[in-house]
């Protein structure tokens, strides 16, 4: 992809759009899961693309991807967009290897679930079979986290100056990162239902 940049001095870029996709798989289109992909993954995918000659010929600069605590770990009723998150997350962590070479870094930004308008402009999927486990898993999420928090996680990010790939925000966040490696990815998994569907 050839783009060209000319907007000055440019040394940090953020990707920062996210689009929701909530509901079992069984029901999501074809087209709701490509509107995901297509804002979620493809999106940063061609910002970074085209910056990175750019970053290359200036001998420096960083990306930083807005993740998610969902692209560290599985959640019911959200597969779609824990798979747009895990592979921007496997994106960056390629991509900060394969651009070291250059100077340029990559770091991501993993919030919790913050008061933003995530839920309410999501897609939501409903089926008759899931709706008692819709109702429980949608009252275990609390929109807690406080989007200057999250700003400032960013920007700490963009200034600390160190070689580090991934940034929990929020306390949620960073007791999920801090929690999967404790107790291994299949605890964590078991841990997981039980707590959203009383399994």
């Amino acid at each position: 992809m050839q783009t060209a940049i000319s907007s000055g001095n440019i040394d940090v870029v953020l990707n920062n759009a996210g689009h929701g996709l909530f509901g079992p798989l069984e029901a999501v289109s074809e087209e709701q899961v490509l509107r995901q992909i297509n804002t979620n993954l493809l999106g940063p995918l061609k910002v970074i693309q085209a910056f990175i000659p750019y970053f290359r010929e200036k001998k420096g600069g960083l990306f930083i991807n807005t993740t998610s605590m969902a692209g560290l770990t599985g959640f019911p009723l959200s597969s779609v967009y824990n798979s747009t998150k895990w592979a921007l997350e496997g994106l960056s962590e390629c991509l900060s290897i394969e651009l070291a070479m250059f100077g340029i870094g990559v770091k991501t930004v993993s919030p919790d679930a913050t008061k933003t308008s995530l839920f309410t402009s999501a897609d939501t999927v409903a089926h008759p079979l899931y709706d008692g486990v819709i109702k429980k898993v949608l009252g275990r999420i609390q929109q807690t986290g406080e989007p200057i928090d999250i700003a400032k996680v960013i920007f700490e990010a963009a200034t600390d100056g160190r070689d580090q790939l991934r940034y929990p925000a929020g306390g949620a966040a960073k007791q999920i990162y801090a929690r999967r490696p404790e107790i291994g990815p299949e605890a964590s998994r078991i841990e997981t239902t039980k707590w959203f569907l009383n399994l």
